[in-house]
């Protein structure tokens, strides 16, 4: 049985839900228990209780309690084996690639990091995109399973620190586009609804909550309707709430196309399979470890090509990504 143990979140962890957190740094434990370590306060970051949807910071701490021996840390040479198919595939995503940052183009279906029933996600292949660099790179944001589109990783410990920083100070600039059934009402315009998260019999869900919610603003922009039946809109998110969008267009009365969790299905008769989630990472922008910005965008993954072809919508209308962003800071 190990002792009571303080550890400190590491930039490369940033952002990470704590059950996450405890899963990639004690994968012994099992789910169970961590619940009942959290339930009965054995469990605290920062000093503070904490449930196990909460996202860490890099310099949090946070207290371990005594664990069973087959619960300590794992070596860190213990790596999941990436075949060669898997190397070329992840190295396929790539669409920058610098001494410090790699941008990939992550495609709709693929997790980010792993979970319940989750063996095959980009956090179990980051080996693969070390290239010349010493370290592994890290994550330092997400996108939901079934969103595509633009994820930046940190080539570097360093360098995670200093985007994360970015990310927390809101200085990073992204871009979504998304096809919604319905036609918002303004065309243009700003959501600025608190959200928060709740445990559900279906896992967990984002509400809108005033009271208790954290704040939550994004700006949107109709690109393209047709008539009210379908809408394409730039949705650019200030802050980074989970589902944050899927909920705001949802409360617009719009849900996305495709969203069965946020919108019931969202589905719109007619349309040819398949019936995916219509949400894409188009573009980001932000500021380069080494000075200036760097800016990257990723084409729309093949469902939503095909969705913008049935209603005769034009990828290139839009122009260049961030000379045409939702809002103008």
């Amino acid at each position: 049985m190990s002792g009571v143990q303080t550890l400190t979140v590491a930039p490369e962890d940033a952002e990470i839900r704590l059950d996450r957190w405890f899963k990639r740094h004690f994968p012994s434990l099992a789910h169970g228990r961590l619940e009942k370590l959290l339930r009965t306060g054995q469990v605290r970051v920062d000093g503070k209780r904490a449930e196990a949807s909460d996202r860490v910071a890099p310099g949090q701490r946070v207290r371990v309690p005594p664990l069973p021996e087959d619960g300590a840390p794992p070596r860190k040479d213990r790596s999941p084996r990436i075949t060669d198919s898997d190397a070329r595939y992840v190295r396929g995503l790539v669409i920058h690639r610098d001494e410090d940052v790699i941008v990939i183009d992550k495609p709709a279906g693929l997790a980010v990091q792993g979970g319940s029933g989750t063996t095959r996600h980009l956090d179990a292949l980051l080996d693969a995109l070390r290239f010349d660099a010493e370290e592994r790179p890290r994550l330092v944001h997400r996108l939901d399973k079934d969103t595509s589109g633009v994820l930046v990783l940190a080539r570097s410990s360093a360098v995670a620190a200093k985007l994360a920083a970015a990310f927390r100070s809101k200085t990073v600039r992204k871009l979504y586009w998304a096809a919604v059934v319905g036609a918002p009402k303004p065309r243009n315009g700003k959501i600025d609804q608190s959200l928060a998260k709740h445990a559900g019999p279906k896992g967990e869900r984002v509400s809108e909550d005033e009271e208790d919610g954290e704040p939550a603003l994004t700006f949107y922009r109709t690109v393209a309707h047709a008539g009210e039946r379908i809408a394409w809109l730039a949705l650019e998110p200030v802050t980074g709430r989970t589902h944050q969008l899927r909920v705001h267009c949802a409360g617009l009365g719009t849900p996305i196309l495709g969203d069965r969790k946020y919108g019931g299905g969202a589905f719109i008769a007619g349309l040819p399979p398949p019936r995916q989630l219509h949400l894409h990472a188009r573009a980001i922008a932000l500021p380069h470890p080494r000075g200036g910005t760097l800016t990257a965008s990723a084409k729309l993954p093949p469902h939503m090509r095909a969705t913008w072809s049935f209603f005769g919508f034009e990828e290139g209308q839009e122009g260049e990504a961030f000379p045409q962003l939702v809002h103008p800071r």
